[in-house]
């Protein structure tokens, strides 16, 4: 069975971590993430790049609607997570349009932000 960690922060605080502070947050991740899968837990881990980058997308009434952020109503929950290869954040958008989910839901389009060691 696999399960998906999904890492809820507050950007704000990163972003005010000094840069010794940043490059050892990273540094203790990429560790973590080595150690999981030298254990043979790790299938893929990806730090997202920030909040501003996402576009939610709508498909209503056979219209496709977007919208700058992650935007989701209170009711509505995290149901599943498809990692995708697009050229461009309007591929990204034109794939995520087709998931079927998207007509009762919300998809989040996000880039992910490659972390170097």
């Amino acid at each position: 069975m696999k399960y998906i960690c999904l890492v809820y922060l507050v950007e704000s605080d990163m972003g005010a971590m000094t840069k010794r502070d940043a490059d050892l947050c990273t540094a203790e991740s990429l560790a973590y993430d080595d150690a999981l899968r030298r254990a043979g837990h790790l299938v893929v881990a990806h730090a997202l790049q920030p909040v501003e980058t996402a576009t939610t997308v709508r498909v209503r009434g056979g219209k496709l609607f977007t919208t700058d952020g992650p935007f989701a109503e209170t009711k509505e929950q995290l149901g599943g997570f498809i990692l995708i290869e697009a050229r461009d954040l309007n591929e990204a958008i034109q794939v995520a349009a087709r998931i079927p989910l998207a007509r009762r839901g919300s998809i989040e389009v996000r880039p992910i932000r490659e972390l170097c060691p």
